[in-house]
C-alpha cells in the first residue's frame, strides 16, 4: 500500500460495496467480518474490515459499528484524473454510474481535456478523466 487510501464506513453494504468495486476496478476484494475480527461492536456477520488489493485503485472500508457514523461526503470527489488510459477511464465512469447519477457527463472540455464527474449507487462521488 501507498498513498491515500479512502476507508468508508458503510450503513451495512460494505461487501457489496466493496465486490462491486472490484467488479469496476479489477482487484480482490478482502472482507473479515466482526466475528473473524473478534469484535463485538457489531454483527457478527457484518464487515469489521475490508480492503480491495491487487488492482489499480485501491479501497478500504467497514460496516460501521455500533454507535459511528456511515460515509457522508460534501463538496469533494475522489479523483481519477489519469489514473488509467482513456478507455479504462470510460468503462470505470460507466460501470460506477450503473445504479448511480451522473453529475456532468464524462466528455471533451474547451481547455482539451476529457471529464466527467457523478455519484455511484454507494453515494460515492467520483471525478474521472484524462488529458487531451
Amino acid at each position: 500500500m501507498s498513498g491515500l487510501i479512502p476507508y468508508l464506513l458503510f450503513p451495512g453494504s460494505a461487501a457489496e460495496a466493496l465486490s462491486f468495486y472490484s467488479t469496476v476496478f479489477g482487484g480482490e476484494p478482502r472482507l473479515f467480518t466482526y466475528e473473524q475480527a473478534g469484535r463485538d461492536d457489531g454483527p457478527a456477520e457484518a464487515i469489521a474490515h475490508g480492503m480491495l488489493v491487487d488492482g489499480p485503485v485501491e479501497l478500504a472500508g467497514a460496516d460501521a459499528a455500533t454507535g459511528e457514523g456511515t460515509f457522508e461526503m460534501s463538496g469533494m470527489f475522489f479523483s481519477l484524473l489519469g489514473t488509467a488510459d482513456p478507455a479504462t477511464l470510460a468503462s470505470w465512469f460507466d460501470a460506477l454510474a450503473e445504479g448511480g447519477r451522473v453529475i456532468d457527463p464524462l466528455q471533451k472540455r474547451p481547455w482539451g481535456d476529457h471529464d466527467g464527474t457523478l455519484v455511484d449507487r454507494f453515494g460515492v462521488p467520483w471525478l474521472i478523466g484524462h488529458q487531451g
